[in-house]
């Protein structure tokens, strides 16, 4: 039970922190609470709304009552398995825009400008299209695009662009703003998650173990050096040079504040004494909230068709023996960024499609055919916080995300809305559009809207922020630019608990990034800048699109 390293968490940064440093040659242990990913749930990727509800796979946390939210509580699933969320996500794929990197950087994270983290991104993705200076070939993690058989997402594109709106080649290349085909990590038919790019190749090198355990805190030596980590059942993988958590931005920050760092006054409460005074631990806590705009279809070309027993075993059947068929898409094969308004001065909405109305617990509405834009802002001024329930490692933490507390929250919801409807208002819909479903079209006035919103509005389980990375004399960082945890010495954090500020669309790239740039900050070494200028509408200040 001893390695050069110790890391807590084999999900997107994890693995990806595993993967260089075996590749470096030095012997490395990862300590997972969950167990395998096999089996058709997870590798499925039309089976995405499974492993998410189940039991096996998920943490399991739920919100404490939303007090915007009409007392709500959200769940927020967590991957608990090989591969982290990366296993139970929806793939996926979004850098996120230049100017989110940019900021962080203002924000005191030294070295984290898109021109640092560009390489990165090269360095990670294996793309399935033609070479670009934008994108990664050869790297471990496969990105592809849906076949977009469906007519439905080449409407949704072209209504788009009906409706005064870019269309973009490559939302993750030069200019993310505009309508366009989504990215996903599928792989010929299968999810490629972190456990499949980074994990079982680090495996194989022969200098990763993989232990099974529920990490119960991080131990000190008396100079305040991490030494491994105590597991719930008192074994302890020890560790000669450094710890790395990567337990994601729900149990990072509570394994920190479990092992001493965190607010002093919060660790007393439960009887922890404070080794580290870190007011950020548990702070900052960020997400992206999303509505489903429902529409009945008027043809019966949706993926409702296969929502039966019948159906079902077709689709799963095709894709057991071919990895082929509608199971081997996550069916979100279109999406958008848009500003939504002048002055804006990059996307701050984004779009999924879906080409059928169904929730992420997988209940499809009553109406049969349908299809949904899945629409939300994306740099809400919310902020919400992880909190310990006890001093147990086995308890779940408390979670609030403080979700809608800024007054913008609602306009930017009511933005999404009437833009929607707009959008979906368009020529290339009318031969599929019947009706709006969800809100309906009677729901208009603001308090209408607003109500629908508090009812309905779901979180994108993007959550990130609770281990903020900032410059070592910044009260309320966690990290440093380094990952290196402030106030002690041989513990870093590796995954979206170190994000300043959340990212724009999904964030299951940027914290496998994280995973490689800290892994290089480990070893010591770092890949020059890449200094490519990303496409800003030329008329932002004047014009929403």
């Amino acid at each position: 039970m001893q390695a050069d390293y110790v890391i807590v968490g084999a999900g997107s940064g994890g693995c990806a922190v595993a993967y260089r440093l075996a590749e470096a040659g030095h012997s490395v242990i990862v300590v997972e609470a969950g167990g395998s990913d096999a089996g058709p749930f997870i590798q499925m990727p039309g089976a995405l709304s499974y492993p998410m509800n189940m039991a096996r796979y998920d943490w399991g946390y739920q919100t404490e009552p939303e007090p915007h939210l009409g007392g709500r509580r959200l769940a927020c699933p967590r991957g608990r398995v090989l591969g982290g969320s990366s296993s139970i996500n929806g793939m996926v794929y979004v850098r996120g825009h230049a100017r989110d990197y940019d900021h962080w950087a203002d924000q005191g994270a030294d070295g984290w400008r898109f021109a640092d983290v560009l390489p990165y991104f090269r360095r990670m993705e294996n793309w399935q299209s033609d070479a670009s200076a934008w994108r990664g070939q050869g790297g471990p993690l496969h990105v592809s695009r849906g076949k977009r058989e469906n007519p439905l997402f080449d409407a949704f594109i072209a209504a788009g662009q009906q409706a005064g709106y870019p269309v973009t080649e490559d939302y993750n290349g030069a200019q993310q703003e505009g309508f366009g085909a989504m990215e996903a990590t599928i792989h010929a038919g299968q999810r490629w998650s972190a456990a499949r790019a980074y994990l079982r190749p680090a495996i194989a090198t022969g200098h990763v173990r993989v232990v099974r355990g529920h990490a119960a805190r991080v131990v000190f030596d008396a100079d305040n050096r991490a030494t491994g980590v105590v597991l719930a059942d008192g074994q302890t993988c020890h560790a000669r040079a450094e710890v790395v958590l990567a337990a994601s931005s729900i149990n990072t920050p509570k394994l920190l504040m479990l092992s001493g760092i965190g607010p002093a006054a919060h660790l007393a409460e439960h009887g922890i004494v404070p080794r580290a005074d870190r007011a950020g631990v548990g702070q900052n806590l960020q997400d992206h909230l999303e509505l489903y705009l429902q529409y009945a279809a008027s043809q019966p070309i949706t993926l409702f068709k296969y929502w039966n027993l019948p159906g079902k075993a077709w689709v799963g059947a095709q894709w057991l023996l071919a990895r082929k068929g509608p199971g081997a898409s996550n069916q979100f094969e279109a999406c958008a960024f848009i500003r939504s308004r002048a002055g804006v001065e990059y996307p701050d909405i984004q779009y999924h499609f879906l080409p059928i109305a169904v929730r992420y617990d997988g209940q499809a509405v009553a109406e049969g055919h349908g299809f949904q834009t899945h629409v939300g802002p994306m740099r809400s001024a919310s902020r919400g916080w992880v909190k310990l329930a006890s001093p147990r490692p086995e308890d779940a933490p408390r979670i609030c995300f403080n979700y809608m507390s800024d007054p913008q929250d609602w306009q930017d919801f009511r933005d999404c809305i009437r833009l929607t409807r707009e959008i979906m208002g368009q020529a290339a819909f009318a031969p599929y559009l019947d009706r709006e479903i969800q809100p309906g079209a009677h729901v208009q006035e603001d308090a209408a809207l607003d109500a629908f919103i508090r009812a309905h509005v779901e979180s994108a389980y993007h959550p990130c922020g609770t281990a903020r990375m900032g410059r070592r004399d910044d009260p309320r960082a966690v990290v440093d630019p380094q990952g290196r945890v402030i106030g002690v010495d041989g513990l870093r954090v590796a995954d979206s608990s170190i994000f300043p500020r959340i990212t724009n669309g999904n964030l299951n790239a940027p914290s496998i990034m994280v995973g490689e740039k800290i892994a290089d900050h480990i070893l010591g070494r770092s890949l020059p800048a890449l200094n490519l200028e990303p496409w800003v509408h030329p008329d932002w200040q004047q014009a929403q699109r």
